[in-house]
């Protein structure tokens, strides 16, 4: 079939596999009669079941599942994000990371670990090896395995005896593992490569089925979320040698079901047990406390704790690699690479608000099967342009497109998302939270909010997500979500969306005025590919298409429409094509030329 295609569309092919940005590529549209709904594989876990453990789905809790075509689905229950939290804490603290040799046989592997406790559940994958991760049903399974394990000897280095979760299994007759039984498979921990994401958008029959596509395809799966929360488990094992009661819980993308396969693993260190302290009580007239060492600051004892784990994880933990303390950071954090799971990890201490932030995320996300389609295609449409990048400096950042997409949602007729003015209004007094001064509250019961009645497609919300924030007055208005409409900006930052809960900070403040200017530019570029895509694509044509066009470098995926007008520079055309197909409403204000008055500048 492919050969069918037109010899200028083989020319577009090379540069969807060499210009893919972290697996996201360019992509062209099969001829008609390949047009057909794939069904994607996803990767598969063995589960071996025991009683009183209930085995969750693939994306269950983390990843909402459900259609994203309108707002309106029956929903089952959905629990709160913190007893999600716990339950993948307790989870991960009866599982144990064990890195395999390549030939080991399956069924003998689970025998030989079943000495110990019955298994819940079981899956591999690659990373630096082989590598499995084994749930028990019962915690003390993790000691008996424990105590028959030993540390290694070696012949030119001494081994440092820490005794973790993350532990080396070797084989004693490797012949005898060749029995004719099926061995072990491997689940992918990455996103589909350029070539498996041209199929799966390639094959899909509308723009709302390839953001759907692409949003399964890269989400999380249960298997890596799995992994996500065992990592933290074993940093936490390590940090309870100094600080027994710590918890280790992992935020932002990990958690907050935006998360895309390959990202960081963000994880807060939480200390603190200050807020719990009107929970003693007293009794007669003495009140006990621990002896203490005093600092001038709380930021200088999150330097000196974070300094301390740091050392450990680089001196003692296994699979650290790479540690870097960056302890004068405005947010202190221990940088490094977790060699068993794949992840590069930032650790933070008394960071609790970045806590509360995943947490309204997971609320939103949760709220409508649209809104993680959007952001996953939205989000895959700037790293295609260079508008994001994995590099700190002057580029829009996920977070702030996440925050764009969810105030654009607030902004619809009837809204899809409520503000967070709305959510702090429905809150009842368990859901009262202040941290370090911020009024943090909000509704933490998702089935309490009432869903929208928008039912507009995911197609129509991209194109006007393109066309709103195309004329968005950046130069004196600024995004904020709790109040969901726009206000006059602070300051002069070219950017600025306000910080939900810590509503004096601008989280866009390194975007530069260029940058800007060029996600403006672009936005109004895939504006105008959207509607010529809805007026002028015939549905035979094998050009790009949809979402495949939008990932298109510029001209690249232009029809012969738009050739006919070179002459003019592409931003000058843009404005031309969008003040046309605006031309019906009369209340547009113009300029002398007739074309739309639109202000770019910040």
């Amino acid at each position: 079939m492919l050969a069918q295609k037109p010899a200028d569309l083989w020319r577009l092919l090379p540069a969807a596999v060499t210009m893919a940005a972290r697996g996201v590529g360019l992509l062209t549209r099969l001829p008609l009669c390949s047009q057909r709904r794939s069904r994607v594989p996803h990767s598969i876990s063995r589960h071996l079941s025991c009683p009183g453990t209930r085995v969750a789905s693939v994306g269950s809790e983390e990843q909402p599942s459900g259609g994203a075509e309108t707002g309106t689905e029956d929903k089952t229950l959905q629990k709160k994000f913190s007893e999600v939290q716990k339950e993948r804490r307790e989870q991960a603290q009866r599982t144990v990371l064990i890195h395999c040799p390549n030939n080991i046989n399956e069924k003998k592997f689970l025998k030989y670990l079943s000495q110990h406790g019955s298994i819940s559940n079981h899956f591999f994958y690659e990373s630096f090896g082989l590598y499995a991760v084994v749930e028990f049903c019962q915690k003390d399974s993790i000691n008996s395995l424990q105590n028959g394990t030993h540390t290694p000897t070696q012949s030119t280095e001494a081994a440092i005896p820490f005794k973790s979760r993350f532990l080396n299994l070797k084989l004693k007759n490797p012949s005898n593992q060749v029995s004719g039984q099926s061995f072990v498979q491997a689940d992918s921990q990455s996103p589909p490569s350029s070539k498996k994401l041209f199929e799966l958008l390639s094959y899909a029959e509308s723009i709302d089925a390839q953001l759907t596509a692409l949003l399964k395809a890269f989400q999380l799966t249960e298997e890596n979320v799995r992994l996500r929360h065992l990592t933290c488990s074993l940093i936490e094992d390590i940090a309870a040698a100094y600080f027994p009661s710590c918890v280790v819980w992992p935020f932002g993308s990990s958690v907050n079901t935006f998360g895309k396969l390959g990202c960081d693993l963000d994880m807060f260190l939480d200390l603190d047990e200050t807020g719990n302290l009107s929970d003693h009580k007293n009794t007669g007239n003495f009140l006990m406390e621990f002896q203490v060492k005093n600092v001038p600051s709380e930021r200088v004892a999150t330097q000196k704790i974070l300094s301390v784990i740091g050392e450990c994880l680089d001196n003692f933990g296994p699979g650290c690699v790479g540690v870097q303390k960056i302890l004068n950071a405005r947010c202190p954090l221990v940088r490094f690479s977790h060699q068993g799971s794949g992840f590069q990890c930032d650790l933070t201490a008394n960071n609790s608000i970045a806590l509360k932030s995943s947490e309204l995320l997971y609320i939103y996300g949760s709220l409508d099967s649209r809104v993680r389609a959007l952001v996953f295609g939205v989000r895959c449409w700037a790293r295609a342009h260079s508008l994001t990048s994995s590099i700190p400096g002057a580029w829009i950042t996920n977070f702030s497109l996440t925050m764009m997409v969810i105030f654009f949602l607030q902004r619809r007729s009837p809204p899809i998302l409520p503000t967070l003015d709305s959510l702090k209004s429905m809150a009842d007094a368990e859901d009262r939270c202040i941290l370090e001064g911020n009024n943090c509250t909000f509704i933490q019961d998702i089935n309490k909010i009432k869903p929208s009645g928008n039912t507009e497609t995911l197609e129509l919300l991209l194109k006007e997500f393109f066309e709103y924030f195309g004329n968005f007055a950046f130069n004196k208005n600024s995004i904020n979500i709790r109040q969901g409409r726009e206000q006059n900006k602070p300051d002069s930052s070219p950017l600025y969306i306000q910080n939900p809960f810590e509503t004096s900070l601008n989280i866009s403040k390194n975007v530069s005025q260029n940058q800007l200017q060029k996600f403006v530019e672009l936005a109004r570029d895939s504006a105008w590919i959207l509607e010529q895509e809805k007026k002028d694509q015939p549905s035979s044509s094998s050009h790009p298409w949809g979402l495949a066009a939008l990932l298109l470098p510029p001209g690249a995926g232009q029809t012969s429409l738009s050739r006919k007008k070179k002459k003019k520079p592409m931003s000058e055309k843009v404005k031309g094509l969008l003040a046309s197909i605006k031309s019906n409403s009369p209340d547009r204000s113009t300029d002398a030329s007739g074309k739309r008055a639109v202000s770019t500048q910040a």
